[in-house]
């Protein structure tokens, strides 16, 4: 019998310690080994049992979230959940915890409709099961499942356009999830300030990816923005998709531009990588080069299939260099993928693809 993923819930109100644990518990495989309403508590039951995962809340009493990530991935690194609300004034310091050593973030569960209910149950034993499966370092000093749908739901495979296909004009879209936080930083910091433009989906709640893209680029040679719809695809700068809203790369005349869009959760998720490539694949065709990066399941695997099949060039990110190899594993799977890289090669070896072609 396969062992059950064991959590420990850190949240100082009792209703969403209740509500965690009753929607981590639907779920066969995930046993909630303990709830605790702030960190010197959790530190206490830690000391009966080691839990496999964490969510831990932000703003508790006595010691925050931040600051108790802080000291446990420096003594007892574990995979740690931050579960927040949707306070954008927050999100500068949630995201902080992803510098620390934080494997996600997610946001509270809403309790006023089903379907908000229904995504967040989604959402949490996603990234639960992700977290348990991550690599983690040293920090120095019963819902019914949901039908998992594809892109269908949101854009229609269609072939690219012969117009499409006439252009020079490269184009670079990139997918990633659990841990592609910290490996965007890396990919981006690498691109100067002339290199093609950069459509990204990267699995994060709403409000957090603007608060991303701002810290982005902040440390980046090229811009980086959270798109806005009808937003122009430039070169030296990345469009970060809105947690909560699909992405489609979109084409009209010689210009480049993003679609923003509302939608059903696609291979679980809003934004899709897999509505983000196969919108590049229909629009950008073989003028497009894709990347798939760390992350649990199999977001985006299909999407790069048909990027490969439209003539793009894909990259795949190694196994070494992951935190988790889901998404890169199922898209070298289904045979999608030209090359496998180490994160450190994929800005360079795009960049050169891009300005040399790759004449498939």
């Amino acid at each position: 019998m396969k062992k059950k993923i064991r959590v420990l819930i850190v949240d100082d109100s009792a209703l969403v310690r209740q509500t965690l644990t009753s929607i981590l518990e639907s779920d066969p495989e995930i046993e909630v080994v303990g709830a605790a309403q702030d960190p010197f508590a959790a530190a206490k039951k830690m000391e009966e049992v080691v839990p496999d995962v964490i969510t831990l809340d932000v703003e508790m009493p006595r010691m925050d979230g931040v600051t108790f990530l802080k000291k446990l991935m420096t003594q007892h690194p574990l995979p740690v959940i931050i579960c927040s609300t949707l306070a954008e004034a927050g999100a500068e310091t949630t995201l902080k915890a992803l510098e620390y050593g934080a494997v996600d973030i997610i946001t509270k569960p809403k309790l006023d409709t089903r379907r908000f209910l229904e995504e967040s149950r989604i959402r949490l034993v996603d990234a639960v099961k992700a977290a348990a499966a991550a690599k983690i370092k040293r920090l120095a000093p019963s819902l019914e499942v949901a039908p998992k749908l594809s892109a269908d739901a949101v854009i229609a495979k269609a072939p690219p356009s012969r117009a499409m296909a006439e252009t020079t004009e490269k184009c670079i879209a990139v997918g990633a999830s659990t841990g592609g936080t910290e490996a965007l930083k890396v990919y981006l910091e690498s691109l100067p300030v002339d290199c093609p433009p950069v459509a990204i989906v990267q699995h994060m709640p709403e409000n957090f990816t603007a608060a991303f893209a701002r810290r982005l680029d902040s440390l980046c040679a090229i811009t980086v923005k959270e798109a806005a719809d009808g937003d122009t695809m430039l070169r030296g700068q990345a469009l970060i998709a809105p947690g909560n809203k699909h992405m489609l790369l979109k084409r009209s005349g010689a210009r480049y531009h993003v679609e923003v869009r509302d939608g059903p959760l696609v291979k679980r998720h809003r934004p899709s990588v897999d509505v983000l490539f196969r919108s590049a694949a229909r629009y950008a065709g073989k003028n497009a080069l894709g990347v798939i990066m760390t992350g649990m399941g199999d977001d985006g695997a299909q999407g790069m299939l048909e990027m490969f099949e439209a003539g793009a060039w894909t990259i795949a990110q190694d196994e070494a260099s992951c935190v988790v190899y889901g998404m890169p594993h199922e898209a070298v799977k289904l045979g999608g993928v030209c090359q496998i890289l180490s994160l450190q090669q994929i800005a360079p070896l795009s960049l050169k693809k891009c300005k040399d072609g790759w004449g498939r």
